[in-house]
């Protein structure tokens, strides 16, 4: 059953991308002849097909003014320090928990972005247990295979470094994702396109660049065609958010995508936030304009 989890979130992320929709997570997937949900109100899930171990752990996303009704949080080590429920180290969640850890079962892990999205990891494994913190240590990702002719202690060392650096990529990336998305209402600059599912929050300088920070001034809702064409430079923005599309494209002859799709936007206005603070960077679009024109 936890395999055929497994499956539906790779299906599901393959989708919508790192951050999935409540509404997807609580639907769950059939497994047999039963419907099986990841989620529930609460935090630490176990669905009715399934005896003494959860499913799914959950922490809260941070809301602004709001306290979480628990303080989840990263270990030096790069690793999850998931509270208990409550106070009482027996109650059948925390007991729960403690034989996913005794018996190493996987478990899936939902880390809150905004309200209803959700970054889903898995499989997650339970590494520690601390009665006097009434909280657990969780393993977000499984290191690659690190060589056996590492010593224990490096090994030991790569794994945290590891741990730390796809906990904090993932995460930024997918907060980066939710902030330009919901700048943009959920709908592509271009073309307007409105499914979630087939848009990115496309950088306009890439987080390679020095200055590519993950702001949404430096981000674009853009549909997955425009997504590729502005990464490839077959358009662009300028600074005044006219959009440009390459001379030669704008001559090629082709069916009704290159046409609708390409050909027909050039000329046209980037449809961007209201909101002055999350309007794309005027700086960050004359370099990354420079960039195209030389590219044409």
């Amino acid at each position: 059953m936890r395999l055929a989890a497994f499956q539906f979130l790779d299906e599901q992320t393959r989708i919508w991308g790192d951050v999935l929709p409540w509404r997807v997570l609580s639907q769950g997937f059939v497994f047999g002849d039963r419907r099986v949900p990841l989620v529930s109100q609460q935090g630490i899930f176990k669905p009715a097909v399934l005896r003494n171990v959860p499913l799914s752990i959950r922490t809260t996303p941070i809301v602004e003014g709001r306290d979480r009704p628990y303080d989840d949080g990263m270990t030096p080590d790069g690793l999850l320090l998931y509270r208990y429920r409550g106070t009482d180290a027996a109650h059948r969640d925390n007991a729960g928990l403690r034989q996913a850890m005794t018996e190493q079962i996987p478990l899936v892990h939902l880390q809150g972005i905004t309200k209803g999205s959700y970054l889903a990891s898995w499989p997650v494994f339970i590494v520690g247990d601390d009665p006097v913190a009434l909280a657990f240590t969780v393993a977000l990702a499984e290191p690659e295979v690190l060589g056996s002719d590492l010593s224990p202690i490096i090994a030991e060392d790569a794994r945290r470094t590891y741990y730390r650096s796809v906990t904090k990529r993932r995460l930024h990336q997918a907060v980066f994702r939710e902030r330009v998305l919901h700048a943009y209402q959920r709908s592509c600059g271009i073309c307007h396109l409105k499914h979630t599912e087939l848009l990115d929050a496309a950088h306009i300088l890439p987080d390679s660049h020095p200055r590519g920070e993950p702001v949404v001034p430096n981000g674009l809702a853009l549909c997955k065609l425009h997504h590729a064409a502005f990464d490839t430079n077959i358009l662009g923005i300028r600074p005044d958010l006219v959009i440009e599309v390459r001379s030669e494209v704008l001559l090629e002859s082709d069916g009704p995508m290159l046409r609708h799709g390409l050909q027909e936007v050039d000329g046209t206005v980037l449809k961007a936030p209201r909101r002055a603070e999350w309007k794309p960077g005027v700086g960050f679009l004359e370099e990354r304009y420079e960039q195209f024109r030389k590219a044409g």
